[in-house]
């Protein structure tokens, strides 16, 4: 194939070429001899090819900036003047990779220090441990906010004039990073200053919203935001709901994303950058996985921990493999497939033990259902053993992560899977209608 070289300005105002392709074959000396017989061009075949790729993309596609790229872009304008205090930890970066904090100090900031959350600034302490404070660039001091309190100290904060949070969230409410951001939220609004959010993609958006609503009494660190467990928005439009429900005093500044749209995961943005925000979410497959799996926590079944897979696969010593797998089968779960699999963790539960279990595929995004699965893989596990894989003993986290003891108490009774599923529609339908969404996306 060759390309003509003649070209017109389209409707679009673009300028395209008239004939985008002609195709030829070579002769004998290694040219290119078109259909009527005209040599063409010396250019090799898998170049051509490039070429002509090149031209039938976009022309332009609006590229995805996180806020610290558009806060970046304005020289940190937004902060000029200002003694500044940033919640983040390694996953905080700019398009190029660039640290936000390292952004900051370039731009002139006056940083005083860092807040890291669960999993530490470094992000690799596992799940549930203490963090402790330490130190980046060489003097920056990174306060916990895993550690003695969780919530940052309102007389810390009085010696800033404003708190920025720039943390990779995952979708989930029982991920901790949107709890930080509410703590941090309540002790800005109490130290009288500003807080500010720089957005940054959900990952898995595009994924329909489920699960069960926190009930009142049943708010924890795993479910302080009253929000759906699949909950689809981004941490800038949970905060704009929490300040209208929760810190109608406080000064909260949103930095928006640009190109950012809700139908795309976030691996889908050839420009952005997921980087690793805990040990064990590590792609975006991961976490679109995390919200079937993350129950598991709650049982004595090993959700992957220690493994290559972690939330990607399950098991424990007394599963059956091939009976789980047929079970599965009668869920006719759309965009995922269960293969049997055995593994040894190297931390976590049974570690050192062989588990024997299933591991999760998703071979459609676009219609696949983490909370369906969540629920299908929980029933199966009850129905088979109901003494072994903890569901009472483990009944407090389990409660937390669901936000409510009914989705347990529905488990044990082995409710009809739709019942299920209905009454945790019914509760998300319940909170669109009665708390519509502060969309800053299409």
């Amino acid at each position: 194939m060759v390309m003509n070289g003649r070209w017109k300005r389209g409707m679009d105002g673009r300028c395209v070429p008239i004939y985008l392709y002609q195709y030829a074959v070579p002769d004998s000396s290694g040219t290119w001899e078109g259909r009527r017989g005209r040599k063409r061009f010396y250019f090799p075949f898998a170049l051509t090819l490039v070429f002509a790729l090149l031209f039938a993309l976009p022309l332009s596609a609006e590229p995805l900036l996180c806020g610290i790229d558009r806060l970046e872009a304005t020289g940190c304008r937004e902060l000029s003047g200002l003694k500044v205090g940033l919640i983040t930890n390694v996953a905080g970066v700019n398009r190029t990779g660039e640290p936000d904090y390292a952004v900051m100090l370039r731009s002139g900031v006056r940083l005083k220090f860092l807040m890291a959350p669960e999993h530490g600034f470094a992000a690799d302490i596992e799940a549930g441990k203490k963090v402790a404070s330490t130190v980046v660039a060489d003097s920056l001091p990174v306060f916990s906010l895993y550690g003695a309190s969780r919530k940052p100290d309102v007389r810390l904060l009085k010696t800033i004039d404003i708190l920025v949070f720039d943390l990779q969230d995952v979708g989930t409410r029982c991920y901790t990073y949107i709890s930080t951001m509410n703590n941090a939220m309540g002790a800005s609004e109490e130290a009288g200053i500003p807080f500010m959010v720089l957005d940054r993609p959900n990952p898995i958006a595009p994924l329909q919203s489920g699960g069960f609503m926190v009930k009142p009494g049943y708010n924890s660190f795993v479910g302080a935001v009253p929000v759906p467990f699949i909950h689809s928005m981004t941490v800038g439009e949970i905060a704009l709901f929490l300040k209208e429900t929760r810190y109608k005093k406080l000064d909260l500044r949103v930095i928006p994303m640009q190109g950012y749209q809700r139908d795309r995961f976030a691996d889908d943005y050839p420009d952005f950058r997921f980087s690793t925000p805990s040990p064990n979410i590590r792609s975006v497959s991961t976490a679109i996985l995390y919200p079937a799996t993350v129950f598991l926590e709650a049982t004595t079944v090993s959700e992957g921990r220690g493994t290559d897979a972690p939330f990607m696969q399950f098991g424990a010593p007394f599963i059956k493999s091939s009976e789980l797998a047929l079970a599965m089968k009668e869920f006719h779960l759309a965009g995922v497939v269960f293969d049997t699999l055995s593994f040894r963790p190297l931390s976590g539960k049974f570690r050192g033990e062989q588990c024997h279990g299933l591991k999760l595929a998703v071979t459609d995004r676009n219609i696949f259902n983490p909370f369906r699965t969540a629920v299908s893989i929980l029933l199966a596990l009850q129905r088979f053993y109901p003494g072994q894989i903890g569901l009472d003993k483990g009944g407090v986290f389990f409660d937390k992560l669901a936000g409510t003891p009914l989705f347990r108490e529905m488990l044990r009774k082995q409710m009809p899977f739709e019942a299920i599923m209905e009454e945790s529609e019914r509760q998300v339908e319940q909170f669109n209608r009665t708390n519509p969404a502060k969309r800053l996306y299409p």
